[in-house]
């Protein structure tokens, strides 16, 4: 039986005028970004405790043990090294937990923290973080998290069956780090500044650096590669680079759009911009459709034969070829036209995603297909 799927063409349109600003312009700000101005990545190891009986398992994470009595020697507890492998923390589970570093973070400032479990902790639900250093690469610690975490979902275990939501093993903890160590930055005295675009581009470049010197009334703004715009600071913002890059970075521009078709082959989804263009071609598409049945049957011996029962294999074939539609494709035709076209031969989204294949191989589709 043949399985019918449904297709999704998004087609966008992109205008290629550059003077006049319209619906397809976007904001410098959302194409590119300021070189320096950052997130940086934070890791720490740290105990959740508090948990009912749903921690790690002392005979199978040894370093829990190890981590919960350093932390009780820092805290001023003597364990009897006698007793160590005795002790049992089933209310406790080691975690890591990462974190980002906001550019511009300043002392006291709040921000999330992510807590994972490390050992074989069943959940994290109903835990509590304790103080944990959260370090940068370079062995710094930026931050400190510590609170109640929060694992939207739960839990439930019976004795035959459990219940879950969502994964019980990791969790949050809103605003659960503060911010003890700042980040050196020199980013109010720079002479200049470098965009980079977040779609590598030699147009969209060109057009971002001709609308800072149109803004400016002056040549400030130059492109240097395909992803790279490198902006002087006028003497106007020399001790107020924020204010510049203010003043910049709502300027409307329309990026240029590759030509691109993208294909998703598990949900038959394709999608191509405007701006893709075909040269003249045939496209002539059939299906060969093969069914194989077994059906084995059961072979009775004669009376008095002394013979066996025996399976006998059965197989059935059944080959069903569809009639080839020819098609001609004229050049240089757009998206509008390519799916009027394929629609014209019936094609499914199986059949498409074929199709463009073939075209793109023959030369004739002048867009990048990307399969995801």
């Amino acid at each position: 039986m043949r399985k019918v799927f449904s297709i999704l063409l998004i087609t966008i349109f992109i205008s290629s005028a550059v003077g006049t600003a319209s619906s397809e312009a976007a904001r410098i700000k959302d194409l590119v970004n300021v070189n320096g101005v950052r997130a940086n990545k934070l890791i720490g190891f740290g105990l959740v405790i508090g948990l009912a009986n749903t921690g790690d398992q002392a005979t199978n994470v040894f370093f829990s043990i190890q981590t919960m009595v350093n932390m009780l020697q820092k805290l001023g507890v003597t364990v009897p090294e006698d007793r160590v492998n005795q002790l049992q923390f089933k209310n406790a589970a080691t975690v890591m937990v990462t974190a980002e570093l906001p550019a511009f973070a300043r002392q006291g400032d709040q921000i999330d923290v992510v807590v994972s479990s490390l050992g074989d902790a069943r959940r994290l639900q109903g835990g509590t973080l304790l103080m944990t250093p959260l370090k940068g690469t370079d062995s710094i610690t930026y931050a400190i998290a510590q609170g109640p975490v929060s694992i939207g979902g739960f839990s439930v275990l019976g004795q035959a069956q459990g219940v879950q939501k969502n994964h019980p093993n990791v969790g949050r903890i809103s605003g659960g780090a503060i911010v003890e160590e700042e980040l050196p930055e020199f980013f109010n005295t720079q002479d200049e500044i470098s965009l980079s675009l977040k779609v590598t581009d030699f147009t969209t470049g060109s057009r971002i650096a001709r609308a800072i010197n149109f803004k400016m009334k002056d040549v400030v703004a130059e492109p240097i590669d395909g992803r790279t715009i490198r902006v002087k600071v006028p003497k106007f913002y020399k001790n107020n680079v924020p204010g510049f890059i203010a003043k910049i970075e709502t300027l409307e521009v329309e990026p240029d759009i590759i030509a691109k078709v993208i294909i998703d082959e598990r949900t038959g989804t394709v999608v191509m911009g405007e701006n893709v263009r075909i040269s003249t071609v045939a496209v002539a598409h059939g299906n060969l459709f093969v069914q194989i049945t077994e059906t084995p049957e059961a072979s009775q011996p004669g009376p008095l034969s002394q013979g066996q029962t025996a399976v006998v294999p059965r197989t059935e074939i059944t080959v069903e070829e569809e009639e080839n539609r020819l098609l001609i494709v004229p050049k240089g035709i757009g998206i509008g036209e390519v799916v009027n076209a394929l629609n014209a031969i019936g094609v499914t989204p199986r059949d498409l995603i074929a199709i463009l294949q073939a075209i793109k191989a023959s030369g004739s589709l002048h867009a990048v297909l990307e399969i995801i």
